[in-house]
């Protein structure tokens, strides 16, 4: 067993465990805070969604998930708050100064919580990252702590995870838009992401020719280093560089929950401590990894890589998807986004009236956390952080598969001044009162002119509109959309 559990181990990257699990702890902090303050008006008992419907519908063995046993929003606090708090230890650095098998277990708890919000999240928790955060959370779990040194076979499925999210990302863009493949998408994408960032306006400012390059170099680091990551150093380290360099590119330019930050940290997994300017030998009280760790780990691969087939498949398929889960725990997972670019920015607006006979001067829109409403209001930072109604809203004129089930029962709920709904806004111009009247309008929006900035110091403009719900009452029962 001492053989193989030289084979397994791999000093020299003992920085780097550091980074990602600590660097992920502080990810799942974020994570579950957002449970603990949105769930409740988005998935709770009295949601838009109620998750208790989807525990209602599924078993335990097809969808793994704590709030079998109980699905109510104390019993979801409560797995958010020992989530968040769990993760904090983790991130200052609890996992090394307990044993081995406390600081694996740690790391699971915290895995298989945020799954079972996952598994109940619906269209909410749709997005790529919350599989990425839970397949990375696993495997961080085997990383082990400063009593071993970090596991080769983890490392290896580190940079495959990584593979999976850089490359299958490059293919759908690839294999997607022609913008991609003419270098063109930049001309449009900073300006029409679902969520632009401080930034984001410069970005889309850039000369065409800078455009073309941050294209190509997108192609270079999605479709060509990803290959590298698998290669003797010091070729995996520049890989791995590369991606860190393009993710925090990617955190200034948008924001992209913790999609950006996750990623760069899977990068930072390929460097060798020697790369931070420290020279790893054996770390005080560092023995052979025990046994049962040594089994665990190459249980762990070996199961990992029959996982991976499915997503394997899925890279050559001229059908690729993206953002796909092939088991119910969410392992071994398929990436990627944005192979279509859209040309121009529609935002849903939506905007009510305390008058009997409103004319356009009375009507005044709610304003949201992220997504822009106000066109003199810069856009925010959010990310890390996720905004996920502000978010969908972003998808609705898009298409209304990402309205169903939820965006009528939000607007009835405006109407009537729900507390709960409430929360998810930035401004409710009614101040809690319920509208006499309500309406929905999707208005373009285009970012301003350095020109137009300097003359009226708004950052977007708006331009035609349509109308998505018609004005009616406030308060009332049944669906309102449809008349769009």
């Amino acid at each position: 067993m001492e053989t193989v559990s030289e084979w397994v181990a791999a000093p020299g990257y003992e920085v780097a465990r550091t980074l990602v699990q600590r660097g992920l702890a502080l990810v799942y902090v974020l994570a579950f805070a957002n449970a603990w303050f949105e769930f409740p008006a988005l998935l709770g008992q009295r949601g838009l969604l109620p998750a208790r419907r989807v525990v209602a519908r599924t078993g335990w063995w097809s969808n793994p998930t704590l709030f079998h046993w109980r699905c109510d929003d104390r019993f979801v606090a409560a797995v958010a708050a020992t989530g968040a708090t769990l993760a904090a230890a983790l991130a200052v650095g609890l996992g090394d100064l307990v044993p081995l098998a406390v600081s694996v277990l740690a790391w699971l708890v915290l895995w298989f919580a945020y799954l079972s919000i996952v598994n109940v999240g619906q269209t909410f928790y749709g997005f790529g990252w919350e599989s990425l955060l839970v397949e990375a959370g696993f495997l961080a779990a085997f990383l082990g702590n400063d009593e071993v040194a970090p596991p080769l076979v983890v490392l290896v499925l580190l940079r495959w995870l990584l593979f999976r999210v850089e490359f299958g990302a490059g293919l759908i863009k690839w294999r997607g838009d022609r913008c991609w493949r003419d270098l063109t998408c930049l001309d449009f994408h900073h300006e029409t992401q679902p969520m632009p960032g401080p930034l984001s306006w410069w970005f889309h400012h850039l000369p065409a020719r800078v455009h073309r390059v941050e294209v190509a170099a997108n192609h270079v680091v999605q479709l060509g280093l990803p290959w590298l990551l698998f290669l003797p150093q010091p070729i995996a380290g520049v890989a791995g560089a590369g991606v860190v360099v393009t993710q925090a590119w990617l955190l200034v330019s948008g924001n992209y929950s913790w999609l950006n930050a996750t990623t760069l940290l899977l990068g930072l997994a390929a460097l060798p401590d020697a790369w931070f300017g420290y020279v790893a030998g054996p770390a005080p009280g560092v023995v052979a990894s025990p046994a049962w760790f040594v089994v665990v780990v190459v249980a762990v691969g070996a199961l990992l890589v029959v996982l991976s087939v499915p997503s394997a498949r899925n890279l050559v398929s001229r059908r690729q998807r993206m953002n796909a889960s092939f088991n119910r725990w969410r392992l071994v997972n398929a990436y990627g986004a944005f192979g279509s670019v859209t040309r121009s920015r529609r935002e849903v607006v939506i905007e009510g009236a305390a008058v009997e006979a409103p004319g356009e001067a009375d009507w005044l829109a709610y304003e949201f956390p992220g997504k822009p409403t106000d066109p003199g209001r810069r856009p925010p930072q959010v990310a890390p952080y996720h905004r996920r109604l502000d978010w969908l809203l972003w998808f609705v004129p898009l298409s209304p598969h990402y309205a169903a089930g939820w965006f009528d029962t939000f607007l009835n709920r405006l109407a009537t001044g729900d507390e709960l709904v409430r929360t998810l806004l930035r401004h409710d111009p009614f101040d809690g009162a319920a509208p006499t009247w309500l309406r929905v309008r999707l208005v373009d929006y285009r970012f301003s002119t350095r020109e137009e900035r300097r003359a009226t110091g708004d950052w977007w403009v708006t331009g035609r509109s349509r109308e998505l719900v018609a004005a009616r009452r406030g308060a009332r029962e049944g669906p309102m959309t449809g008349s769009g």
